[in-house]
């Protein structure tokens, strides 16, 4: 099938009439080819102890139809202690290129067993690989890093913005090879307990203004984004409000955003990437898992309690990622404020 059209909320299939499996993803423009890279979830059906495959890259030439390049960043079956080992919570892989040392930066949160959250940090010689560890086990500032995204200056300075796991987002300038955190790091948007702490972070540079999209922290249930702006890197950042004025289900069309993509050759068309972590989820009200996690992490059900909590957030079938679904829709900004509107689909074509 060929597509002529991004149709949001639709299954996205390759030129080889595949799910594309590219999940938590960024897109990156290189030499004219799109690159578009992500979680590959085609085996977490949530019947297995498997929660990912690797990272898959997928290249484009009009952002429609998406060849698949394989696994660039192969899972380790064979080593149980490996941040990279199938059975391990890899998340939200971010790429990044370093001009001065001529490397692709990528940076993946791993979630641990028992709670904490820490990066690895691989390099790279192509996009494609093949990429070597450079950092395991790291934890930024000593902090416990959770949903993150990088971002590179104009004049090539790095930032690293993240979720400080269950308390604040943190923006933490890079060091000059993009592999570690040079120490200083500015604070932002502190909560008490998921599902107000901010997480999903996803940034964008536009006409001097810096924007944060982020979502709420309810796991694979969606929840209600929120924006916020400011003049530099670090802020201090203004929150606006929840950038999907039409969204009855205060869910962000029931989806997570993961990046934001400003496409070249455009004059102001910039993606919201985001996922649709449980389409078969659909009918499910924000009010009611939201207080379900409001009340675990707020402590207010005791340990012994635990069994007797509505357990619906544990369905087997809600673990099944594997028919995860995009939603992509173009930003809309009036003043300092963006808009994100629903679109059945649409077409890069009608942007100037």
């Amino acid at each position: 099938m060929k597509y002529n059209s991004i149709r949001p909320g639709q299954v996205w299939l390759d030129t080889n009439g595949n799910r594309i499996q590219a999940h938590g993803g960024s897109i990156m423009y290189l030499d004219g080819t799109y690159y578009w890279y992500g979680e590959n979830k085609e085996k977490t059906t949530g019947e297995n102890d498997i929660w990912h495959w690797g990272v898959r890259c997928y290249t484009s030439q009009d952002l429609y139809n998406w060849e698949d390049c394989g696994v660039i960043i192969p899972p380790e079956p064979e080593n149980p202690e490996s941040s990279l080992h199938p059975s391990s919570q890899m998340d939200r892989p971010h790429i990044i290129y370093n001009k001065e040392t001529k490397k692709y930066v990528a940076w993946l949160k791993i979630m641990h067993r028992d709670g904490t959250q820490t990066e690895t940090v691989m390099t790279a010689d192509d996009i494609l690989g093949p990429y070597t560890k450079v950092r395991e086990g790291l934890k930024p500032l000593n902090m416990s890093a959770g949903d993150f995204d990088l971002a590179v200056a104009p004049d090539g300075k790095a930032y690293y913005y993240f979720e400080r796991v269950h308390s604040e987002t943190i923006c933490a300038d890079l060091t000059a090879d993009y592999t570690d955190v040079t120490g200083y790091y500015s604070t932002h948007f502190p909560h008490t307990q998921p599902p107000f702490v901010r997480e999903a972070t996803a940034h964008c540079l536009r006409k001097g203004k810096h924007y944060l999209i982020t979502s709420g922290t309810t796991g694979y249930l969606p929840n209600p984004s929120e924006v916020a702006v400011a003049d530099t890197w670090h802020g201090p950042y203004t929150v606006l409000g929840n950038p999907h004025p039409d969204d009855e289900s205060s869910t962000s069309f029931h989806s997570q955003i993961s990046s934001i993509f400003k496409v070249p050759g455009k004059k102001d068309l910039y993606i919201a990437c985001a996922d649709r972590w449980l389409p078969e989820h659909m009918d499910r009200k924000y009010e009611e898992y939201a207080a379900v996690f409001e009340k675990i992490f707020g402590g207010d059900v005791k340990p012994e309690e635990m069994d007797n909590r509505d357990d619906s957030l544990d369905d087997a079938d809600m673990r099944n990622t594997s028919i995860a679904d995009y939603v992509w829709l173009p930003l809309r900004f009036e003043g300092d404020m963006v808009y994100i509107d629903w679109k059945d689909e649409w077409r890069i074509e009608d942007y100037e």
